[in-house]
């Protein structure tokens, strides 16, 4: 999840308005401490599959970009734009100067291949065999939020996606990828990643990831690996029928993995079995397996030497000689088009020149299979059923303790939680709501979520939040640092009141409402800023940008405080009844004349 993306929601309790220290220094259970801490992120090659010489880095309207040659070099703004070349040895800069690295800090625009992409991730460019290597740091939550876009279909509803990320960030995380420069690739040889045209499916992808960040698939106290595909044709696949070799990262298939059992899937054929045909002449495939080093033209026959217990061809022959038949899949699919043939369930035969298929099912077929984890959700079920469907025995549990949440329901709220101990506050969590709602003058519409997260760390990643912020609400989902520090410090119950009420006036607000409304209604029923009788410094027209980019604390709480005070105005001047009808309608501009 970017830091600079979360739509329009900004729910955050800054500790400096509740007399707390930027840093917490949070107890964590001994579960937690006993598991090593996950990664938090993840390098992801870039532009992979173009090989590009050469590149141009470029300045931001915004500053703040930089550029570094060495690990122990000054970085250097980036004015203008930077040109960087692969050579044999190395990278060469303007003035033919040469590098065997560069690091970018963004915001950054780099263009090549004719594509200008915004990156404000650290960057770091190599070279290798004559070609450039881009790596992009990421957040794994940002990761698997914009993997989950690139990847969902136009079926999928938020359960479905909720599994979907699950199983992103087990793949990211529980295998090997095989690559030497970064963990992932941006292509479907390990999760498709599009780094700029999701926007209609990040805010369902963010959500998704959001509400089950941190947790992963294991099985039986140990971390599983998982895959997913796009359509199973009313069977799953094992491993061991896809990839017959140890290659790109997948295990053998001697290690046994109960949880990814071959398996009818009658939720797949829900609308009816995806059936293909495809006609490749002789010439296309030789061509093809030529070019992916599986067989030298000349070979006149094809045919299906050894099929898994889906149906799936495993191996293939061409005249005598025996190949993966998945990997003839990919070859065919690089060279001539993935929608040739879309998966090894085959029949093969051939007519004069072309060889004709005829298939059912996309993709490899092992694992989550998204035609039926969305007719599963469109039917009712929840993320939970969906990963039992396709990972047998496998639940989903948070990836640092291999712990599963535990739910526990009270008037209008549910508590997530790895602690069984943090029960104890759900009476002061009670206290926090029905305040909320007293000042609000409203009741929560449905349940508000709140997950409580065992460490700082953990809370951190998962939300992307600075480290000023003591909990993070979006929707009717709450994120909180552990309830047992809160407490400690006397400040469980105005925390979960503020975060509360974010809630309560995100459910009233349009989509368009603007920010400084939000927040600056919160901060005024919360209590938590006091309004003085003297204007604040920061105009109107800029609450909003410092809202979304606050700089630092300071900025942060200039910004919040500046909010409460006009809407503290708003409210004194025009009701507490027209205000929260202006919080759906939007404010009119005559008001807004009149606070400024």
């Amino acid at each position: 999840m970017k830091a600079g993306r979360r739509a329009s929601v900004r729910a955050l309790l800054l500790a400096a308005f509740v007399a707390v220290g930027a840093a917490f220094t949070l107890a964590q259970s001994s579960a937690a401490r006993l598991a090593p801490h996950p990664a938090a992120t993840l390098r992801v090659g870039l532009w992979t599959l173009w090989h590009d010489k050469e590149v141009t880095a470029g300045p931001m309207t915004e500053a703040g970009a930089n550029l570094r040659v060495c690990g122990g070099c000054a970085p250097a703004p980036v004015t203008r734009p930077t040109e960087i070349r692969a050579s044999a040895s190395g990278l060469i800069l303007a003035g033919n100067r040469q590098a065997a690295s560069v690091w970018l800090n963004g915001p950054v625009a780099l263009t090549a291949h004719g594509e200008t992409l915004t990156l404000r991730n650290p960057v770091r460019i190599t070279a290798r065999n004559g070609a450039l290597v881009l790596a992009v740091t990421l957040p794994v939550e940002s990761y698997v939020e914009r993997v989950v876009a690139s990847e969902s279909g136009s079926g999928d509803t938020p359960e479905s996606l909720k599994a979907l990320a699950i199983v992103v960030r087990s793949f990211a995380l529980h295998q090997p990828h095989g690559h030497a420069d970064f963990d992932l690739c941006d292509s479907t040889h390990c999760q498709l990643l599009h780094w700029a045209g999701n926007g209609g499916k990040l805010s369902a992808a963010h959500a998704a990831t959001l509400t089950t960040a941190g947790e992963t698939l294991w099985f039986h106290g140990q971390r599983a690996q998982a895959w997913f595909h796009q359509n199973c044709g009313g069977r799953t696949a094992s491993p061991s029928e896809v990839w017959a070799v140890t290659a790109q990262g997948h295990e053998p298939p001697g290690k046994a993995m109960p949880w990814l059992g071959s398996h009818a899937d009658s939720w797949c054929t829900t609308g009816g079995a995806r059936e293909w045909s495809a006609s490749i002449s002789q010439f296309d495939l030789s061509a093809a397996l030529a070019a992916a080093g599986l067989a030298r033209p000349g070979w006149k026959t094809l045919t299906v030497a050894r099929r898994g217990k889906s149906g799936r061809a495993v191996t293939l022959l061409l005249d005598s000689a025996e190949i993966s038949a998945e990997e003839f899949r990919l070859a065919v699919g690089r060279s001539l088009g993935w929608n040739q043939i879309l998966s090894t369930w085959f029949e093969v035969s051939r007519q004069g020149d072309q060889f004709l298929f005829h298939g059912r099912g996309s993709g490899h077929g092992v694992g989550l299979c998204q035609a039926g984890a969305a007719a599963m959700a469109f039917a009712g079920r929840d993320s939970s059923q969906i990963l039992a469907q396709y990972f047998s025995g496998a639940v989903a549990a948070d990836e640092a303790t291999g712990q599963s949440w535990q739910t526990q329901r009270r008037q209008g709220f549910l508590l997530e939680t790895l602690d069984p101990a943090s029960s104890a506050y759900l009476p002061q969590l009670s206290r926090a709501l029905a305040e909320a709602e007293s000042r609000f003058g409203l009741q929560a519409a449905g349940l508000i979520t709140v997950r409580a997260f065992p460490s700082t760390s953990a809370f951190r990643d998962a939300t992307l939040a600075p480290g000023w912020v003591a909990a993070f609400t979006e929707g009717n989902w709450i994120a909180t640092q552990p309830l047992a520090t809160l407490a400690a410090r006397t400040l469980l119950v105005p925390i979960l009141r503020h975060e509360f009420l974010h809630s309560l006036v995100e459910s009233r607000a349009a989509a368009n409402t603007p920010l400084w409304l939000r927040e600056g209604l919160v901060e005024a029923w919360s209590g938590d800023l006091k309004a003085t009788g003297t204007a604040p410094t920061l105009p109107l027209n800029e609450i909003d940008r410092a809202l979304a980019r606050a700089s630092g604390e300071a900025r942060s709480q200039a910004a919040h405080r500046a909010a409460g005070w006009y809407a503290a105005r708003l409210m004194e001047r025009f009701g507490r009844v027209q205000v929260l009808a202006w919080l759906h309608e939007g404010v009119p501009s005559s008001a807004l004349a009149a606070l400024q």
